[in-house]
C-alpha cells in the first residue's frame, strides 16, 4: 500500500522520500518516480546516483546545484539511506530550508519518524512516499491492480489468491512472479492457474507432492530426504513450503468430498487439475486417509505457517516435525 503526502498547493516538489521495508516495492516505486521526473533519454546526463555507504554531503550538495544539462531538473538519487540522514541530519535541515530549484533530490529509507525537524520541514518542500505492507486479505486486490496497469494483465480474485498460496505474501516477491508470468503468457489477456502451475509452482508442487506419497507410503526417511532436497533446490522454499503442502491437502480433501458423492475420477481430476501421470498416486493418498485426518492436517499446517511468520519456528524444521506427524497419522490409519 502507497501513500503520499503530496500537497496539491505546491509548485514544485525538491526532495523525494521513499520509505518502506520492502527493498523490491521501494525500487518499483523509485522507478516510477524516476520515469515521471526524467525521460529515459535523460538520465544519462540528468540523474545522479551516490553510494549511501561511502557518500559525503558536500558531494550530494554540490551535484545538487550542479546546473541541469539537457534536462530541466538534476535528479541526484541515494538509496539506503538512513545512516546518510542519520549522519548529516544537521546539514539537511539546511538544505530542507533552502533547496537548489534545479535540483531534486530522493532518498530511500526503511523508516521517516514524524517526530524529526526533517520529517516536519519535508511538506513544504517535497513528499514522502510511505510503503505499507498490506493487509493479508488486501493482496489479492493489489496484485490484481498492478496485472492491469503494468501488464495490461486480467488476474481474477482466485488466481491470485492460488500464487499467494505458492509464492507468499511478500508484496515485492508477488510482484516479480507476476511479472514473469506476464512475459509467459505473451499476447493472452488473462493470467490463469494453469499458467501459474505451469511456471511458478510447478516445481514445489510436485516436490511437495512426492514428499507426501512417500509419506502415505510409510517411507518417511525418504520423505525427509526429499524435503531437504525440496529446500536446497528451492531458495523460496522456506516461504513457499506451506502453501505447496497446502495446496495438495486442500485438493484432497475436495477429491475425498466428491469421491464420497460418487463423482467419477476423470471428473474430478478435470475439476480440480490433477495431474494424470499422478492421478493413481494421488487417489491412493485420498483412499489411504480420512476427511477428518485430511481436515486436521490443513489446521496443523495454517498453525505452522503462523508460528513461521511470527518466529515461534523455522520452516524447515516445522516441516520435518509436520512429516513425522504426517506418518505416524497414516500409519495409524
Amino acid at each position: 500500500m502507497v501513500k503520499s503526502t503530496a500537497k496539491s498547493d505546491k509548485k514544485h516538489d525538491f526532495v523525494y522520500v521513499i520509505a518502506g521495508r520492502d527493498d523490491a516495492i521501494v525500487a518499483i516505486e523509485c522507478e516510477k518516480l524516476l520515469d515521471s521526473l526524467l525521460e529515459s533519454e535523460q538520465r544519462t546526463t540528468g540523474l545522479f546516483k551516490v553510494d549511501a555507504d561511502t557518500a559525503l554531503a558536500s558531494d550530494v550538495f554540490d551535484e545538487l546545484r550542479t546546473l541541469p544539462f539537457l534536462t530541466k531538473k538534476r535528479v541526484v538519487l541515494i538509496k539506503d539511506a538512513g545512516d546518510f540522514v542519520s549522519k548529516n541530519r544537521e546539514l539537511l535541515e539546511k538544505y530542507f530550508g533552502n533547496p537548489c530549484p534545479t535540483g531534486i533530490l530522493i532518498l530511500t529509507v526503511e523508516s521517516w519518524p514524524s517526530n524529526t525537524r526533517l520529517s516536519k520541514k519535508l511538506p513544504s518542500i517535497g513528499e514522502l512516499i510511505s510503503i505499507e505492507q498490506p493487509k493479508t486479505w488486501e493482496l489479492p486486490q493489489h496484485m490484481t491492480r498492478y496485472a492491469a496497469e503494468t501488464h495490461n494483465k486480467n488476474l481474477t480474485k482466485q488466481t491470485a489468491e492460488l500464487l499467494i498460496e505458492l509464492t507468499g505474501d511478500s508484496l515485492g516477491r508477488l510482484y516479480s512472479e507476476i511479472d514473469k508470468l506476464a512475459l509467459f503468457v505473451g499476447t493472452e489477456k488473462a493470467i490463469t492457474p494453469a499458467h501459474i502451475e505451469s511456471l511458478t509452482g510447478h516445481n514445489r508442487l510436485f516436490n511437495a507432492f512426492e514428499v507426501i506419497d512417500e509419506i502415505v507410503e510409510g517411507r518417511v526417511a525418504r520423505a525427509v530426504e526429499q524435503l531437504r532436497k525440496m529446500f536446497a533446490e528451492d531458495k523460496s522454499a522456506e516461504y513457499t513450503v506451506v502453501g505447496a503442502f497446502a495446496y495438495h491437502f486442500r485438493r484432497m480433501f475436495n477429491a475425498k468430498i466428491m469421491l464420497e458423492k460418487g463423482v467419477s475420477t476423470d471428473q474430478i481430476i478435470g475439476k480440480l487439475r490433477i495431474w494424470r501421470n499422478k492421478a493413481d498416486s494421488f487417489f491412493a493418498q485420498v483412499r489411504k486417509m480420512s476427511l477428518m485426518q485430511i481436515g486436521r492436517i490443513l489446521q496443523e499446517l495454517a498453525a505452522m505457517d503462523y508460528a513461521i511468520k511470527t518466529g515461534q519456528t523455522k520452516a524447515k524444521i516445522a516441516a520435518e516435525q509436520l512429516i513425522f506427524k504426517l506418518a505416524a497419522s497414516t500409519t495409524a490409519t
